[in-house]
């Protein structure tokens, strides 16, 4: 799966030498995501002009090319604050601005998008197109969405340097929680969170842990470190941990050494990536946690009495821009509530509408307890959007939901299967997860009733993968053999071709097939991000 801009833009923070660098990398990140010609960034400087500090086009141009308040389509976009968009002969517009050393002759369609700090532009791009550029709607919106992600990247970059400059745990701390606080988003907080703190307070790696209290675990939800090793890492239990030692006691947790320490999770990748002292600091909000921050350094070391209270502050903070964020995606969630709770009716309405086409059912009561069934698949994605991240659901958690309704309703008398749910939770957005609850609904259905026919007992495993953001499905039964001839897609299986529908609609594959003694339904698509 691709990143998003705020990814690149986030990778870029923790990873670029100078702002001149960030620019730069900024200006191609444009190039990129827009497919335009070239971009250039200007940034007002003190005698308010605007100053060339990046282009694609003519780097060589960097710094020495300034235009005075109001010059230009640039001056006039960063004057207003509101972008400009030229969809054809650009260099024909009255306010196009010729610059010796620029030839400008072949940009056909442009767009100049002002950087904003809250409601005060402090700068501009300009985008060029060699050919008409006839935005839509919704392309103008990705366009100046994407100016803001980067002038929050300037803006956090700048944050950042102002605290390097501030030696003191105080300075850093000032800085660290006045970006943090500008950012509405929940995974940007962390992002931002853990690698502005890493700089700042100069850690080899600092990662950020969130809750789940009905599995009492610490999900990993983000770090800046650039192992993969890191970032794979599974949640851990409260009582398996040290920084669940820091949640039961509400307090900071100060390990010398984690290469010596025997309660330490992940002796290997420690001495792989050299880290040595840890500290881990709690995120709560009124005695209640909400998660840990865990911070690491590469040489043996104490955390003075003023780090710690500084990191326990900032603490502090990110807990209530976390929680912030949470009500704002709850508030934003009801407002559409709505429209999700009309798409899940229309849902039924269609699956109902192939069961009287496609369903052949010896009496009424089969007919109305499938029914039952599938509506009960799309109401578990509900109720746990209600419980979990609010704008994602875990697959294995839908899984896992669905086997306790099936065991109370499905298995005949006489018969004793085990089921058994493995892998990774996997977070899918509202809509994906729809679609796979009802493909692991009626996969679940198909095991049960015809793997279990004849035979009185067995297992059903539900297995979960995801790899560079390709999710993997199968289940698996031991129970009686797919019948001779079978063909997938053949007609008297309604379930089936509502499984090999959705996937389809997932732009995903699906198939059935005999492995090893097993009758196995492996389901592949691609995770999508949030709605």
């Amino acid at each position: 799966m691709h990143p998003t801009a705020e990814e690149e833009a986030l990778d870029l923070l923790s990873s670029v030498g100078g702002e001149d660098e960030l620019l730069a990398e900024l200006a191609a990140l444009m190039v990129r995501r827009t497919h335009a010609t070239s971009a250039d960034i200007m940034l007002r400087d003190a005698q308010d002009q605007l100053v060339l500090r990046a282009s694609t086009l003519a780097p060589e141009m960097n710094l020495r090319l300034k235009m005075g308040p109001g010059v230009g389509i640039c001056g006039k976009a960063l004057a207003s604050g509101e972008p400009i968009f030229l969809l054809q002969r650009a260099y024909d517009h009255p306010d196009f601005a010729t610059v010796p050393g620029i030839d400008d002759r072949e940009c056909e369609g442009g767009a100049v998008l002002p950087f904003k700090q809250g409601n005060v532009a402090f700068g501009v791009t300009l985008l060029r197109r060699s050919m008409p550029w006839k935005t839509l709607k919704r392309e103008r919106e990705d366009l100046m969405r994407l100016a803001q992600v980067c002038a929050q990247s300037i803006q956090a970059y700048r944050s950042a340097f102002r605290t390097g400059a501030q030696s003191t745990p105080l300075g850093a701390l000032s800085e660290v929680s006045r970006t943090i606080a500008t950012s509405p988003y929940l995974e940007e907080i962390l992002q931002l969170l853990v690698n502005l703190t890493a700089q700042q307070f100069n850690y080899k790696v600092c990662t950020v842990r969130l809750l789940d209290e009905r599995r009492q675990e610490l999900v990993l939800r983000a770090t800046q470190a650039p192992s993969k090793g890191y970032q794979r890492k599974r949640a851990i239990k409260l009582g398996e941990s040290i920084a669940g030692r820091a949640i039961d006691l509400g307090r900071t947790v100060i390990v010398p050494d984690v290469q010596l320490e025997q309660d330490y999770i992940g002796h290997e990748l420690a001495a792989e990536q050299g880290l040595r002292s840890m500290i881990c600091v709690p995120l709560m909000i009124q005695d209640r946690p909400v998660g840990v921050m865990t911070c690491y350094t590469t040489v043996v070391r104490e955390f003075p009495p003023d780090e710690v209270r500084a990191l326990e502050t900032l603490a502090k903070q990110a807990a209530v821009s976390i929680e912030h964020a949470k009500l704002q995606v709850r508030n934003t969630l009801m407002q559409e509530m709505h429209h999700r709770v009309k798409n899940s009716l229309q849902q039924v309405a269609s699956l109902l509408g192939l069961q009287v086409r496609h369903g052949n059912y010896k009496s009424l009561e089969d007919a109305l307890n499938d029914c039952l069934s599938r509506i009960l698949a799309i109401a578990s994605v509900h109720d746990l959007l209600s419980r979990e991240d609010l704008d994602h659901v875990g697959l294995r958690s839908i899984a896992e939901m669905l086997v306790h309704h099936q065991q109370h309703s499905l298995i005949l008398p006489g018969r004793s299967v085990g089921f058994q749910v493995r892998g990774e939770d996997v977070h899918l957005n509202m809509t994906q997860a729809t679609q796979i609850a009802l493909i692991l609904n009626e996969l679940l259905q198909n095991a049960v009733e015809h793997g279990f026919r004849n035979a009185l007992q067995g297992e059903v495993h539900i297995t979960v993968e995801e790899n560079d953001g390709e999710v993997s499905l199968w289940v698996s039964n031991s129970g009686d053999r797919l019948s001779e001839g079978f063909v997938q897609g053949g007609d008297g299986h309604l379930g089936l071709h509502i499984v090999d529908s959705l996937t389809h609609a997932l732009g995903g594959r699906f198939k059935l097939g005999d492995i090893l003694g097993w009758t196995v339904a492996e389901v592949k698509f691609t995770r999508t991000g949030g709605e």
